[in-house]
């Protein structure tokens, strides 16, 4: 759902300068100015934390102040490649549109994304400032777990960004992504793979090193857990307000005016769509024995390792499971490995193959080319889809 040691992309040939909370730096410049977008120099926001971890949540209650607008899960960064060859990037409104409906759902209007880019923080700052200018908002950013390994590279990449890290047990994260992939159709079909708990569990580490060297970078973190979010909101989000510099609205503790049209529409994000602020109803319900066994030996390393030092193992209680042995820590992290260059090897080919060999495999696949598309919102395409062949009768 992004980019292993073995694959890393290439930094920004822009010196990376140091950030602090008072210290704003300018985002690079975009050749296109619309009237109305938001003001240029403007750092943006970005949200992760692992998938399941409560981020959405805090996705639609910032969504709710009066100077911020977030994409949700655009995941441009992740396509980064196709901003290094000349032809794919010439196109990147486009496949962004193909490969989440990213256009689609924020109602972004295709002509108004049309000006020349030369890299991936020109062509996010211009859809971003686009994107919260329509609200007559001036902070933009995004809200995605795919991030969470990748937190030293947008750092890089948008100079001044601001990050916003939300933790969570990997116990519940882990019940919520089998309760997730329970459900029918498409909406989990990602957390039903085979391996995906596996990740769950070894994800928070991956996110604790990347924040580790956001800290060492100087960048500007804010990090919360999810147990606080929900049931201590209003305090929470003052904290969040004060962090990034702005006026507490109370409006940011609340559900009951948040817009959720971006949201994908499957039914993994029904509590989203619920007004109340709750946690997870089932969240006592066991684990399979492997998996809580696994998960409460790496709490018992990871409290003995970092204790208070990590807002996550902080949380942890005490238990008398043992650590992993090296053997396993070793095998976890091979397979971990695998199981991520798994997920990246499709974001790197749909990023530098034409675009047209991605309509025909989706069209194999699901007899549609579009059906992504309606999988992930009931809102039509904006860029009008290439016919697609009829597969004979």
């Amino acid at each position: 759902m992004t980019m292993v040691a073995t694959l890393q992309e290439p930094e920004n040939r822009t010196e990376n300068k140091e950030s602090s909370h008072t210290k704003s730096l300018a985002v690079p410049s975009t050749k296109a100015q619309p009237i109305d977008a938001a003001p240029a120099g403007v750092p943006p926001i970005f949200v992760v934390g692992v998938w399941r971890c409560g981020s959405t949540l805090l996705y639609l209650l910032l969504n709710q102040h009066p100077d911020i607008r977030l994409f949700f899960e655009s995941d441009l960064p992740v396509l980064w490649p196709m901003f290094r060859l000349p032809w794919t990037r010439r196109s990147w409104v486009e496949r962004w549109e193909y490969w989440n409906a990213s256009v689609s759902r924020h109602d972004l209007d295709p002509a108004r994304l049309a000006a020349p880019v030369t890299s991936l923080a020109e062509a996010f700052t211009l859809a971003g400032r686009e994107y919260a200018g329509q609200k007559g908002k001036k902070i933009w950013g995004c809200k995605s777990p795919t991030y969470y390994d990748r937190l030293d590279y947008l750092a890089k990449e948008f100079p001044g960004a601001r990050f916003i890290v939300v933790w969570r047990d990997p116990e519940e994260i882990c019940r919520s992504v089998i309760h997730a992939a329970a459900r029918s159709g498409f909406s989990g079909s990602w957390f039903a793979r085979r391996g995906t708990n596996h990740r769950s569990v070894l994800a928070s580490k991956t996110l604790q090193k990347q924040v580790q060297k956001l800290l060492r970078m100087g960048a500007s973190v804010h990090q919360m857990h999810y147990r606080d979010l929900v049931n201590d909101t209003a305090k929470t989000m003052q904290s969040v307000c004060e962090f990034l510099a702005v006026p507490f609205d109370p409006s940011v503790t609340v559900l009951d005016q948040a817009d959720r049209s971006a949201v994908y529409k499957g039914e993994h994000h029904t509590l989203a769509r619920s007004g109340d602020i709750v946690s997870t109803k089932d969240r006592h319900q066991p684990l399979p024995p492997p998996l809580a066994d696994k998960i409460n030996r790496y709490r018992t390393l990871w409290r003995s390792k970092y204790g208070d030092k990590w807002l996550l193992s902080e949380r942890f209680s005490e238990t008398a499971a043992t650590k992993p042995s090296l053997w396993e820590r070793a095998w976890d992290r091979l397979l971990f490995v695998a199981l991520h260059i798994r997920d990246v090897t499709p974001q790197i080919a749909f990023s530098i193959l034409p675009l047209s060999a991605w309509h025909f495999y989706r069209w194999l696949k699901y007899e549609d080319a579009q059906s992504v598309h309606r999988q992930l919102t009931n809102k039509p395409p904006v860029i009008k889809p290439h016919s697609s062949p009829k597969r004979p009768r």
